[in-house]
């Protein structure tokens, strides 16, 4: 017998998302019981991770205003966004930025007290609202001390999800609980996943260990659709050799990219924004200067350029980028107040996520998702820097509250779930995985797939290369790695590891078949054989849809309101 677990609103990570989430469902419903379930402890979440900032719109009386938020966003997506979801993310986010400063989050400050804002990539106007640069950890804590105030939340830390349960509507998740081993089914009328994005898909990857992509893939064999997965981030600034986040606002407070000449490259790719031109256009042009000679070469034996800082002054640079600094010393041996750093695009965000229409609502009715495991089309091809974080934060509100709504409404009906289901999920993962047998080891797999990702779907992308990383990948996907080594009930991370594998696979097969039948550039996407962006032909949103036979693909339409696509330039 199978224990159960009940909730009216179950969150699925526990993230910025997850925990704003939480906090708006139960406050929309005090006599709601809502239930967060993370695979790792809530402050180990990914989110306290975002370095830069959170973006939005406080000073119209000096000259920023609402409308060029929402056009830098869409014009930043290479007219990929649904421009109504742009201007949702606008229209909140001063609100969001406020309340998080009454709930506790220490803004940096101007020297009149108010909140301050720095330049980011892509802005017609500094409006990245920053704490240091550890704005993603003090926006965690705060919401996290927040959801402590809430005696209707319940924190499950350290479990994995392993599938979602539904009929025609959502009815809960089936996890197993790390520290036991013991399979357990969660039952609610109404959930929402948060799990974060795919970005450990790449080998050289700004993401935490934990970011795989099972809430995705989840929802994914569950029938939802994927959209838009081959559009994938690279961050210019990813730290050699660990690919640790060289946060924007670096640039934003004035940093310098140099190649080998000395020079600041960016004057020939973008003169109106140097470094703060978006990321796909800085990552490309650092590719560039590479593929000409003008590379440093790093002692790892990759090619790299350079990020210097020295002129900002060691006051400055210990005021707002003293984590940056701390990580320059420990992983690079570089002191950024002395000599420049060096770096190279990283994979970095999934513009990518759970098809959801502009609420976080997706295709199975009471189940929503928010933050980037979600793509409502807030960011399109590409995303502004400091965008994701407010992406989070004003969808974990919009989806708890209409979650809970919903729960409040069934919260009486009884959930019926079928027991083929939980019997299915168990033969897949213990009879599948668990017991499985092979002689390939996993994380060699895992390795190989990283590996491929990495050089084949990086930041300029042809038909060959995307189309032997499929053939590859479908390979190791039918390899004999499915088994598990440790036979031991307790904190079995061979187990989870073996299951984040398996969602990788899939995953990343999303992004290379998407990444292939998109034959354009766009955003972050770009192809070397169709360098230009072609909205005859592809001016859509890409889905995917789980088969046996591998991945389904369907087109899916942009929403316009207000700006009809031009030429992209900075």
């Amino acid at each position: 017998m199978v224990d159960t677990i009940s909730h009216d609103v179950l969150i699925i990570g526990s993230g910025l998302a997850g925990l704003r989430a939480a906090i708006a469902a139960a406050s929309t419903d005090k006599n709601l019981n809502i239930g967060v379930i993370s695979k790792v402890q809530v402050m180990r979440s990914h989110s306290v991770s975002a370095e830069g900032g959170t973006a939005a719109v406080l000073y119209e009386e000096e000259g920023d205003n609402q409308e060029s938020h929402i056009y830098d966003t869409v014009k930043g997506s290479d007219f990929l966004a649904d421009q109504d979801v742009a201007e949702r993310l606008v229209r909140n986010m001063p609100f969001e930025v406020y309340q998080l400063d009454h709930w506790g989050m220490p803004w940096s400050r101007r020297k009149d007290g108010r909140i301050a804002q720095r330049k980011f990539g892509g802005y017609s106007f500094p409006r990245a609202t920053f704490a240091q640069d550890k704005v993603g950890f003090y926006e965690m804590q705060t919401l996290y001390d927040t959801c402590l105030k809430h005696n209707n939340i319940h924190f499950y830390n350290e479990w994995f999800c392993t599938s979602i349960l539904r009929d025609t509507a959502f009815q809960g998740v089936t996890a197993i609980e790390m520290k036991t081993g013991d399979f357990v089914i969660f039952k609610a009328p109404a959930g929402i996943i948060c799990t974060g994005g795919a970005g450990r898909i790449y080998s050289f990857s700004t993401y935490a260990f934990s970011s795989t992509p099972d809430g995705i893939d989840m929802a994914f064999r569950a029938g939802l659709a994927m959209k838009d997965m081959e559009f994938v981030q690279f961050h210019p600034t990813g730290i050699m050799p660990s690919g640790i986040l060289i946060t924007e606002g670096a640039r934003g407070e004035g940093g310098y990219l140099i190649n080998n000449k000395g020079e600041r490259f960016m004057g020939k790719y973008a003169p109106g924004k140097m470094e703060l031109a978006p990321r796909d256009v800085v990552s490309r042009s650092m590719i560039r200067e590479i593929q000409e000679g003008k590379g440093f070469k790093h002692e790892t034996g990759f090619d790299c350029l350079k990020l210097d800082l020295t002129h900002l002054g060691d006051e400055r640079i210990k005021e707002v980028l003293a984590g940056i600094r701390e990580i320059g010393i420990k992983f690079s041996g570089v002191d950024i107040i002395d000599e420049p750093i060096e770096v190279r695009p990283v994979c970095h965000y999934m513009m990518g996520g759970i098809h959801a229409n502009i609420d976080g609502a997706t295709e199975l009715p009471g189940l929503w998702t928010a933050g980037e495991a979600a793509c409502n089309s807030t960011h399109g091809a590409n995303r502004l820097g400091a965008n994701s974080t407010s992406e989070c934060i004003v969808w974990g509100r919009i989806t708890g509250e209409l979650a809970a709504q919903y729960a409040s409404v069934r919260k009486s009906k009884s959930l019926e779930i079928s027991q083929t289901q939980i019997v299915a999920e168990q033969k897949r993962i213990y009879d599948g995985i668990f017991r499985g047998s092979g002689t390939v080891n996993p994380y060699q797999v895992r390795k190989e797939l990283t590996d491929i990702m990495d050089e084949k779907a990086y930041v300029f992308r042809n038909e060959e290369a995307l189309s032997s990383a499929l053939t590859k990948v479908r390979e190791l996907k039918v390899t004999m790695w499915k088994h598990v080594d440790d036979k031991a009930k307790e904190y079995n991370t061979n187990f989870t590891n073996v299951m984040e594998i398996d969602s990788m696979l899939r995953t990343a097969e999303v992004v290379l078949l998407g990444a292939l039948n998109r034959r354009e550039s766009r955003g972050a996407h770009a192809r070397t054989d169709y360098p230009n962006r072609d909205d005859v032909n592809f001016l859509n949103h890409t889905l995917a849809y789980h088969s046996q036979d591998g991945p389904r693909m369907a087109s899916y339409p942009i929403t316009f309101t207000r700006y009809a696509p031009v030429e992209r330039k900075y």
